[in-house]
């Protein structure tokens, strides 16, 4: 079966290029900037201590660095095997067919059917998902089901208004009413059509820049400290002390990486049942001043390179004096106001902070 794409034979940065991503707190807009503060600085291997959408690690892959893309989150080291790890492996039209269509003697659990009617998609749609990824589960290949994932992954954010699972609000999409957000076509739009659309652009962005790079899935503070520059773009805290929790807004995508245990991982009392929540440094207004100073201490015979906003806790003042008890030289540098998908917050600036 045709699916209205041919797989891309590409080999080098110069063609490839970054899918579109809908994640709140995306560099997409600003890695070009961010680039630009650091290309000249004498590196090689490098890495990204919270890859999220991994747009920042796959511009260092670019450039031709040997580059380690890491996050805490199971759903996002998906997407860093899919563009970062992964050289050359795409998903064929074969491939598709496979995961979108129900094998014979195939036994499809219904989780998502029963553990999620009337949250977030249809009945239809739910029973699409069982389908799904337990094909993308059952493909031998990690690079092939890391870019499945990927794929599946920003099909259903495309589907859900505010691109977020943080509520029950199903009836957003399905009401007949006039909307001044969102756009129902893209929620209407059937998630099989929207998954191929997204493997086109996965396919895209997949090519060797001839480095060893690698994706990995720890806490950024156990892995090895040997690279010659340390990318650091943590969850943000505002001055009102609310965290930016990723594991909060997208743990539906988290689910689906773990489906075989997702129903241990669920907090049953929540209406729109979200994964138990765990303790996080970085959304602890009373924690975060030590995870920064342990980060950097860790990190500290790295150039270290901190995104940052100056609205943040620790203050940009705070977080200067952090960087000199380790580094001798600290400077900084300002995009200028920058207002991120869902803030409120029209007056924050971004920084990029460079200790040496």
């Amino acid at each position: 079966m045709e699916y209205g794409f041919q797989p891309m034979l590409l080999t080098g940065a110069a063609t490839a290029k970054f899918p579109t991503t809908r994640y709140q707190g995306s560099k997409a807009k600003l890695v070009e900037w961010i680039w630009e503060q650091v290309q000249d600085l004498s590196f090689h291997t490098c890495l990204d201590a919270f890859g999220g959408t991994g747009v920042v690690a796959y511009r260092f892959k670019q450039a031709g660095k040997q580059v380690t893309y890491n996050d805490i989150l199971r759903f996002n080291y998906q997407i860093g095997l899919a563009l970062i790890e992964n050289v050359r492996t795409r998903l064929m039209p074969q491939d598709v067919d496979e995961i979108l269509r129900p094998k014979s003697g195939m036994d499809y659990p219904d989780f998502i059917q029963r553990t999620f009617h009337d949250i977030y998609f249809t009945a239809e749609e739910n029973a699409w998902l069982d389908i799904v990824v337990t094909n993308i589960r059952a493909l031998d290949d990690p690079y092939k089901r890391a870019l499945a994932y990927f794929a599946l992954f920003q099909a259903a954010i495309v589907k859900r208004p505010y691109n977020l699972f943080h509520r029950k609000n199903l009836y957003i999409r399905l009401a007949e009413v006039e909307r001044s957000f969102g756009n129902k076509a893209s929620w209407d739009r059937p998630f099989e059509s929207w998954f191929c659309e997204f493997v086109e652009e996965i396919n895209q962005a997949v090519f060797d820049n001839g480095e060893p790079n690698r994706a990995l899935n720890a806490d950024a503070l156990t892995l090895s400290n040997e690279y010659d520059l340390v990318y650091i773009d943590p969850p943000y805290l505002s001055q009102r002390g609310v965290g930016v929790d990723y594991r909060d807004f997208y743990h539906f995508l988290e689910g689906l990486t773990m489906y075989n245990t997702w129903e241990q991982h669920l907090d049953l009392r929540s209406k729109h049942k979200r994964l138990r929540r765990q303790s996080n440094p970085w959304t602890d207004k009373n924690a975060i001043y030590q995870a920064f100073d342990a980060l950097f201490q860790h990190y500290r015979d790295s150039i270290l390179v901190v995104s940052y906003r100056s609205d943040g806790i620790p203050s940009p003042d705070e977080l200067y004096n952090l960087l000199k008890r380790y580094k001798r030289r600290v400077h900084r540098e300002t995009y200028g106001t920058y207002k991120y998908v869902l803030s409120t917050n029209h007056h924050s600036e971004e920084i990029l902070f460079i200790a040496e």
